[in-house]
């Protein structure tokens, strides 16, 4: 990815070791990765519960196993040059959410690198799922809704641009996002909003079109 216009002026910590795979019982090492923990469903609310199975079931009738893949990295790396941004995701929303596509600076950049999952309650994308749509935010510190986050703290982050990904069944699958340190003019919000949108409807193409398998 081109070298960021602001990187000599963004004040980020150095990186940091990548955010740890949270430990599973050893049962979970031989399951079909498209089936989800007898755990997941019965530790949460009953719609939540019906919810992630819908996606889980979703995914398996697709062929689509929920992990890293080198055309959903690529399609996230596409995402966030075309916004000028340092990340990129794919982001299935499942026990967890999982990057399956994960765009971010090199580990010796000095900038914060992510790993692989995080919490159902980090970040902006929850909001997305609740809302289906778009989520524009060109400055998260615009609105005291959106400023008071954990990822705000822990990676620095200033602007969010975030889509749903929806399957033709209605079901949300998860979002693609990109976010950076540095926040946007309002007048980019738009352009920015549009490129998720579109970058939203090629992972949702590639997803039902040409399945990992």
């Amino acid at each position: 990815m081109p070298q960021h216009p602001n990187d000599a002026h963004i004040p980020l910590q150095a990186a940091t070791p990548a955010l740890p795979l949270p430990r599973r019982d050893l049962r979970d090492a031989t399951r079909d990765p498209l089936t989800p923990p007898a755990t997941a469903l019965t530790s949460q609310p009953a719609q939540q519960s019906l919810e992630l199975a819908q996606r889980y079931e979703l995914l398996h009738r697709l062929g689509v196993p929920p992990v890293a893949n080198e055309d959903f990295d690529e399609l996230a790396r596409d995402m966030a040059t075309q916004a000028g941004f340092l990340y990129g995701f794919v982001n299935l929303f499942l026990e967890e959410q999982t990057f399956v596509g994960l765009h971010q600076p090199p580990a010796d950049s000095g900038f914060v690198i992510v790993g692989r999952t995080m919490s159902r309650d980090h970040g902006w994308c929850p909001e997305v799922m609740a809302r289906r749509k778009a989520l524009p935010l060109h400055d998260v510190h615009a609105s005291p809704r959106f400023s008071g986050n954990a990822v705000v703290d822990a990676v620095g982050i200033r602007s969010y641009f975030g889509a749903p990904l929806i399957h033709d069944s209605g079901t949300v699958l998860g979002t693609v996002c990109v976010i950076d340190p540095e926040k946007r003019p309002l007048a980019e919000a738009r352009r920015l909003r549009d490129i998720v949108i579109d970058a939203s409807a090629q992972v949702m193409d590639h997803i039902v079109r040409a399945p990992v398998r």
